[in-house]
């Protein structure tokens, strides 16, 4: 991406954006100068190339970060790293409308979201992490012991992993890339990314800043766009690679975990969902239904924690219908850079035809379509990957539609027969990633909320998101999580040392 004379990054969405490597600390196109473009899901122009990395380039970025961890002071200067996670904060947030300018085009993202998790909130997170740095116990003192006549002090020390291979997804690019890139290298860890091949662009631009603007030294932070995922599979596979940090389908997980086994290194892993939004008989319906169907469309329902079940009492069936259908009436798609907007464009042409075939799936299914179910007409959306929100009736839990992940704007919904009931159905899924629970009766509502196994909810409309609130499924949804405390521990392995006491 190249930089203006003023030293900022062009905000026109007519900037057709340059996209090189990081690696080493040197800012560099793609063995063969090979690139591969970029297009605005909303528009389908042209908005950028991005480097088009093959197997040595991965190579020489696995290798750098290797040396980087072993050869420098990385992972023990505490002080240091906390610095400069700072400083990458104070830098991305120079940039922020530059950065908000680039995300809107490149993701489809609407542009309320980036005043939140598409981009200011995992900036500022940064913030959270240096401080978590200077607070954290890297040293646990156990006392003294004495074992066969041997009295020995001991100690349990908390030290970076090593090398993390990070492949992250399109979906929420800021979000994820910073939640990964952020603990790790909190954690002492250097840092191979590799981001998805439709959102290259705002994971260089990251890196441009890092590299140019904060003491990050050479080789800690390597960022490799590729259009072909085999060249994220090698941090999968490489022994100088310690743990791998993946966000994505549950599919590619499961193929991770069995290129990992081969050297045994560590796998965090957050994958596909089906949330669940269960409402009991005593709950604001209204309100119930109208925040389930934003849920759902929210960034075109591109989220894989987002609620796309909604589970009501079958005696207010008719009447949660009729609410979820005017609530996804008023979240019409539109254009992204309009503040006001809710619902964009999908990222992709393939993105939009897995939807429709599930829309269409549903009415095979023996399904209703209550609203929706195509694409939105009119000249501004005669380009790009739009289709209509859509909510679905008639069908229980069985179907495809209410146990695979679609991620677009649908929403299913689903009669109960009490809240145990309920219970099941939202387990009744080989995801648990999220889901929402809501009732008056809070007593009824926390027995609810202690049976369904999903990784977070939310109670009433609560929203658990946040740099301190760790995040991670059940189930197919995923092993370990991601943010807050235990988020930041899972690129630390532990050292036990005892010594004469």
């Amino acid at each position: 991406m190249s930089i203006g004379p003023d030293g900022r990054l062009p905000v026109t969405t007519s900037t057709i954006y340059d996209a090189p490597l990081l690696i080493d600390g040197e800012l560099r196109p793609a063995s063969g100068a090979a690139t591969f473009d970029v297009l605005n899901p909303a528009t389908e122009e042209l908005i950028g190339r991005a480097a088009d990395a093959g197997p040595e380039d991965m190579d020489a970025a696995i290798a750098a970060a290797r040396t980087a961890f072993d050869t420098t002071t990385w992972s023990t200067d505490h002080g240091f790293r906390a610095s400069c996670l700072r400083q990458l904060r104070d830098a991305l947030q120079s940039h922020i409308e530059e950065l908000r300018t680039l995300t809107i085009a490149e993701v489809g993202a609407p542009h309320m979201f980036t005043t939140g998790p598409q981009l200011e909130g995992p900036v500022a997170d940064l913030g959270w992490l240096a401080d978590l740095v200077d607070a954290y116990e890297w040293v646990e003192e156990l006392g003294e012991s004495e074992v066969m006549g041997i009295r020995s002090r001991r100690s349990a020390r908390r030290e970076a992993i090593g090398v993390v291979g990070a492949i992250t997804p399109w979906n929420f690019p800021n979000q994820i890339n910073l939640a990964k890139i952020g603990p790790a290298l909190a954690a002492g860890c250097t840092v191979v990314l590799k981001p998805a091949p439709d959102t290259p662009l705002i994971a260089a631009a990251v890196a441009r800043i890092a590299a140019e603007e904060t003491d990050i030294p050479a080789g800690v932070l390597n960022v490799v766009s590729s259009s072909d995922h085999g060249v994220g599979a090698q941090l999968t596979t490489d022994p100088r690679v310690d743990l791998v940090s993946f966000t994505g389908s549950t599919a590619t997980g499961k193929k991770i975990m069995v290129a990992a086994a081969e050297t045994l290194k560590k796998v965090f892993l957050e994958l596909g969902g089906k949330s669940a939004a269960v409402v009991l008989d005593d709950a604001d319906l209204n309100a119930a239904c109208f925040m389930t169907a934003l849920n759902a469309c929210t960034h075109a329902g591109q989220g894989c924690a987002l609620t796309t079940r909604l589970v009501v009492p079958r005696e207010n069936y008719d009447k949660a219908v009729e609410a979820a259908k005017g609530a996804m009436a008023a979240f019409a798609p539109g254009d992204p850079t309009d503040p006001g907007t809710l619902c964009g464009p999908l990222i992709s042409g393939l993105q939009r035809e897995r939807v429709e075939g599930y829309i269409a799936l549903a009415v095979e299914e023996g399904g209703t379509i209550e609203i929706g179910g195509g694409r939105p007409s009119g000249a501004d959306k005669a380009a790009g990957y739009w289709v209509e929100p859509t909510l679905i009736s008639g069908l229980d839990n069985s179907a495809r539609v209410a146990q695979e992940e679609i991620f677009g704007p649908v929403l299913v919904v689903i009669p109960h027969d009490g809240d145990d009931d309920a219970v099941r159905i939202a387990n009744d899924s080989p995801y648990g990633l999220s889901g929402a629970v809501w009732g008056s009766d809070l007593d009824r509502v926390e027995k609810v909320v202690a049976g369904i196994r999903t990784g977070t909810l939310g109670v009433n409309g609560g929203v658990w998101y946040g740099a301190d609130v760790p995040f991670g499924g059940y189930k197919q949804s995923g092993i370990g999580r991601e943010m807050g405390r235990q988020g930041f521990e899972e690129y630390l392995e532990t050292k036990s040392v005892a010594s004469p006491a």
